[in-house]
């Protein structure tokens, strides 16, 4: 990943649209991953964590809208919307959404890769820390890896979304309802399961946690200071 900008995926369920746009892209040293559908680009948000995706709005199956209506809040990743010269209440609904721009076709290659630019260079600029090293562990974010005594652990989105948000905020106690917030889910059991996990991919010893703790009666606390 060192040679690349930035990963994108493409989504659109035009051919040779999905085509030309990797074609541009990958010219201008980012690295592409593309998808036909909504339904495909969702399983490879589950496997691959993108710096940007471009969408298509008008997609057979579900529209881009319904993809950013549905996945908008657990990606956190700028969204760059195609759309066709009569979809201006399109753009405006998609914008509303979450999406972070949008780009009329036919477009011109260069002002993609302008937006593209601009849109990753301010998400550069308010960037959160994305890898921390504390004792024999290391979390990083962008690969959604934590590395353990020289072990290798991979972590989900959910994952993913918890630790980002304790790691920018350390000391900070977490309550249930809060977690279940940023990850769409409000059954505390659920949550407690994910805490569980996430802590043998963390703890030297899981069964007497170090780091990510439980305040009890408040929540959880992840202490790397």
């Amino acid at each position: 990943m060192d040679n690349f900008l930035a990963h994108i995926l493409v989504v659109d369920d035009d051919e040779g649209i999905r085509s030309l746009v990797k074609k541009y892209l990958s010219e201008n040293k980012y690295m592409v991953n593309t998808a036909e559908s909504a339904e495909d680009a969702y399983k490879k948000i589950q496997i691959i964590n993108f710096d940007l995706i471009i969408l298509d709005i008008m997609m057979s199956g579900k529209s881009g809208l319904e993809f950013i209506q549905e996945n908008k809040k657990k990606l956190d990743t700028p969204i760059i919307l195609l759309t066709a010269k009569g979809q201006a209440n399109e753009r405006v609904e998609g914008l509303e959404l979450g999406a972070d721009d949008y780009l009329a076709k036919p477009f011109e290659p260069k002002e993609l890769i302008l937006r593209i630019k601009n849109i990753l260079s301010k998400t550069k600029k308010n960037d959160l820390k994305r890898v921390i090293e504390f004792e024999n562990i290391k979390i990083d974010l962008n690969r959604q890896l934590i590395f353990k005594n020289n072990l290798e652990h991979k972590i989900n989105n959910t994952e993913k979304i918890i630790l980002e948000k304790m790691i920018n905020n350390p000391g900070k106690i977490f309550e249930r309802m809060e977690i279940g917030k940023l990850i769409d889910l409000n059954k505390e059991r659920s949550i407690d399961v994910i805490i569980t996990r996430l802590r043998k991919k963390i703890e030297l010893n899981p069964k007497n946690p170090k780091f990510l703790q439980t305040i009890r009666g408040a929540g959880y606390v992840l202490w790397i200071e």
